[in-house]
């Protein structure tokens, strides 16, 4: 079968489309793409950015992928069919989502507090016996019963980590909440899309200058130049402290 560099450089041969034209519609760097037409895979980086560049350089031709990524699956040496990407998120109506969230913190609470107020009941309604060897016989605690305590007026529910990114130019996003859900997607230049999580976010992106970050309403500082991979970046940054 022929190789995945040479199928995919034919197909751009057959289109009259030059290698700078796809690197300046993928905004995958030239180096990049001329090794993966040569099947240099060794000067490439992870499979999983393989592949997004696989798609990022069909798609610059109007090409279907499935056939290049089913030859490079047969390079790895497998023929698992690969997992679906998440779906494409639509950027959400601001304001929808905070009212939504704490909306479902509220009953969540409501009903945490139901629930133990029934246990409270439960241990005080059960007969306690004096530890003393004299007292002549038991005396059971009358039952007190309590209605679940409303929650304060003015008082702000537990807030998640909401990571919002802009996009200028074409970009692969890969994100990974606390929960262990996976995003990931090649935005479009002008795209803005939404992630929620309980603490943290993992991000890894395929061009650092074609992306904006937005942690919680406050910018973050730049990634990094165009073109540039991150890999594996936490988002808030973890920090140690010293102990005392």
């Amino acid at each position: 079968m022929q190789s995945v560099g040479s199928y995919l450089r034919e197909l751009r041969i057959a289109r009259g489309v030059s290698l700078e034209e796809v690197a300046r519609t993928t905004r995958v760097s030239q180096g990049y793409l001329q090794a993966l037409e040569s099947d240099a895979f060794k000067q490439l980086p992870a499979p999983v950015f393989t592949k997004g560049f696989i798609r990022a350089y069909c798609l610059a031709l109007g090409e279907p992928a499935d056939e290049a990524l089913s030859r490079y699956r047969l390079l790895l040496g497998t023929t698992a069919t690969e997992p679906p990407l998440a779906p494409i998120l639509r950027p959400r109506a601001r304001g929808h989502g905070p009212v939504l969230v704490s909306l479902i913190l509220l009953i969540a609470l409501g009903l945490g507090l139901f629930f133990l107020n029934l246990g409270l009941q439960g241990q005080l309604a059960r007969p306690v016996v004096a530890p003393s060897a004299t007292a002549s016989a038991p005396k059971p605690v009358s039952t007190v019963s309590s209605a679940p305590a409303a929650p304060a007026v003015g008082q702000e529910e537990p807030s998640r980590s909401r990571l919002v990114a802009r996009t200028t130019e074409p970009t692969w996003v890969r994100v990974q909440m606390d929960d262990g859900s996976v995003e990931q997607e090649l935005l479009p230049a002008g795209a803005t899309r939404e992630w929620v999580s309980d603490t943290r976010f993992i991000l890894t992106v395929g061009n650092a200058g074609g992306i904006s970050l937005e942690l919680n309403g406050q910018p973050m500082p730049p990634l990094g130049a165009k073109g540039v991979v991150i890999q594996n970046l936490v988002i808030p940054p973890e920090t140690k402290t010293s102990r005392p």
